[in-house]
């Protein structure tokens, strides 16, 4: 930032007009809101560990000027997710919202419908607040059989039925590796959050305007 004088002739009233000449990034600053669960909130780990932290010195390596807000929630399911966005998006007025909620409803086995339902809203309400979205997809255990396949669906139903951005499964490469994984056999380490930001970032970049 500089400041400069204008010519004596704009002089009024004996006070010199000045004017503020602000560089380009402090106008592009914008906030990116991840509205998670416990994949997002780093269970079990630092919370300075946790993808969304990494995400802040990525969009710095990048050249991005976006803050980060993590506003994700251990143990949240879609419906609360829904309750609390408004709220949210009237504080932090984000310019991209990333919705990374749906694991404890299929883990609960809350109906496929009433999941995708809320994940649709959410993303409306983002959207009218005039925020891009992106929203990433979840899996369960092949064990859970027909609804599995169905609750992974809903994900890139969703997502398609609003035009927005989708990443396929957050857990892409760290799923199949247990070592990724603390003892409960659910929450990633610490080690496996930079393949997480990785998974976000490729549907996450096209966003960054």
């Amino acid at each position: 930032m500089f400041i400069f004088s204008l010519p004596l002739s704009l002089l009024r009233g004996g006070v010199l007009v000045v004017v503020l000449a602000l560089s380009p990034s402090v106008f592009a600053a914008g906030k990116i809101l991840v509205h998670g669960d416990s994949l997002s909130a780093g269970y079990g780990i630092r919370r300075d560990a946790a993808w969304p932290a990494l995400l802040a010195p990525r969009l710095r390596k990048e050249g991005f000027d976006y803050t980060v807000i993590n506003a994700s929630i251990s143990g949240e399911t879609t419906s609360g997710g829904l309750a609390r966005l408004p709220a949210a998006l009237k504080r932090h007025r984000p310019s991209v919202v990333v919705i990374a909620l749906g694991s404890n409803d299929g883990l609960r086995g809350i109906p496929v419908a009433v999941m995708r339902g809320n994940l649709e809203a959410m993303t409306q309400a983002a959207q009218a607040a005039g925020a891009r979205v992106l929203i990433v997809g979840q899996r369960l255990p092949p064990n859970f059989g027909v609804f599995a396949e169905r609750f992974h669906a809903a994900f890139g139903e969703a997502a398609r039925a609003k035009k927005v951005a989708y990443v396929d499964f957050l857990l892409d490469g760290v799923a199949d590796r247990s070592e990724l994984f603390q003892p409960d056999n659910l929450h990633p380490t610490a080690e496996a959050q930079p393949r997480l930001l990785e998974n976000v970032w490729k549907g996450l970049r096209p966003l960054l305007l």
